[in-house]
């Protein structure tokens, strides 16, 4: 009997931490954001507002907008793999890599002002000076930005990533610069793509349960286009435990995360404006977890790419059930909205 290549398992084990990691922050940071008591007397209109009430402004994902996401997918997929076998690779993949660098400035901005502020806790980074742009034509205002201090000093290392990811060849291709830039990537777009409802998350997984299973198994198109473009859109870990790229590298696509991810930040979600604990969000997280070692178990026994969504959706969607049946409020759950205004309550749902 072959004894276990524990290099292989070790990049199977570190690629599960980086996206269980990204999924687990990016759902807390879904969240709402806790009000604020409004004080008398106050000028509205300059010192009221504060990048913390942005929070929660971005739109839900409806249904509707669910049954599209496979079409426009696989119209984007099919385009790219088309402009890449009649025009080449090497013009997509340079104007790829610097959009990402400009969009990448951004996300890791964002994502390091959120470990930060985890890190020093919510009442000390209250306590930090607020500094507000405000372009005004005449009485309208066009443009208004809000940043705490510790904000505007990230943004110099902010830069570093994609830097070194769009001006120096073997950097570019460093797993370590693709990986922070992918982790931000994925952990802001579960923060932003927030769906509805269960039965969006549930029309959006089985959607791109049938995308995934179609591009993978029934065309080379998928596996082309994962591995032709080099942009920070996957996540990489070295075939080594000593981390040496000799081997290679296992890869994870920011779909197979941020798809699933929001679906697990909705329970949470859910759990919060419950507020008795959070058994929706643990039991898709893990099913989560165990869809994707599942995945990447058949993919070793077989030696061939595997649509992750294949196990990650049912996986998810499972689990749904399975809590809703078992705490019997399966009924409450399925028909809970998400409005962008639900906080712990539990007469909110009821």
């Amino acid at each position: 009997m072959a004894s276990p290549d524990w290099d292989l398992i070790s990049s199977y084990a570190g690629l599960l931490c980086l996206a269980s990691i990204s999924i687990y922050a990016g759902a807390h940071g879904s969240l709402p954001a806790p009000k604020r008591p409004k004080g008398k007397g106050t000028d509205k209109s300059v010192v009221q507002d504060d990048e913390d009430d942005e929070d929660d402004v971005s739109d839900r994902l409806s249904s509707g907008d669910a049954w599209l996401f496979p079409v426009a997918g696989s119209v984007a997929l099919f385009g790219m793999y088309a402009l890449m076998k009649y025009f080449g690779k090497e013009w997509i993949n340079w104007l790829l890599m610097w959009y990402f660098s400009i969009a990448g400035v951004g996300s890791v901005w964002k994502s390091a002002a959120s470990v930060m502020r985890f890190a020093v806790g919510e009442v000390r980074w209250k306590k930090f000076d607020r500094n507000r742009v405000l372009i005004l034509k005449g009485p309208r205002e066009l443009l208004s930005v809000t940043m705490r201090t510790p904000t505007i000093a990230l943004f110099p290392l902010a830069l570093i990533p994609s830097v070194l990811f769009n001006t120096s060849e073997t950097s570019r291709k460093s797993a370590l610069i693709t990986d922070i830039l992918g982790l931000s990537f994925s952990y802001n777009a579960i923060c932003l793509l927030k769906i509805d409802s269960f039965k969006t998350g549930c029309i959006l997984l089985c959607g791109l349960f049938f995308y995934d299973i179609y591009w993978v198994f029934g065309t080379d198109v998928m596996v082309t286009v994962a591995t032709s473009l080099d942009v920070p859109i996957k996540l990489l870990w070295p075939k080594s435990l000593r981390f040496a790229s000799e081997r290679g590298y296992t890869l994870l696509g920011l779909g197979d995360i941020v798809i699933p991810g929001t679906f697990v930040a909705l329970a949470l979600r859910y759990d919060h404006a419950r507020g008795d604990g959070k058994a929706y969000f643990y039991a898709t997280l893990a099913a989560y977890i165990s869809g994707l070692v599942t995945t990447m178990t058949v993919m070793h026994v077989f030696g061939k790419a595997q649509p992750a969504l294949l196990y990650l959706s049912p996986a998810c969607i499972v689990a749904l059930f399975g809590v809703g049946i078992v705490r019997g409020d399966l009924s409450e759950a399925w028909k809970w909205i998400d409005d962008g205004t639900s906080v712990k309550s539990k007469q909110r749902i009821q």
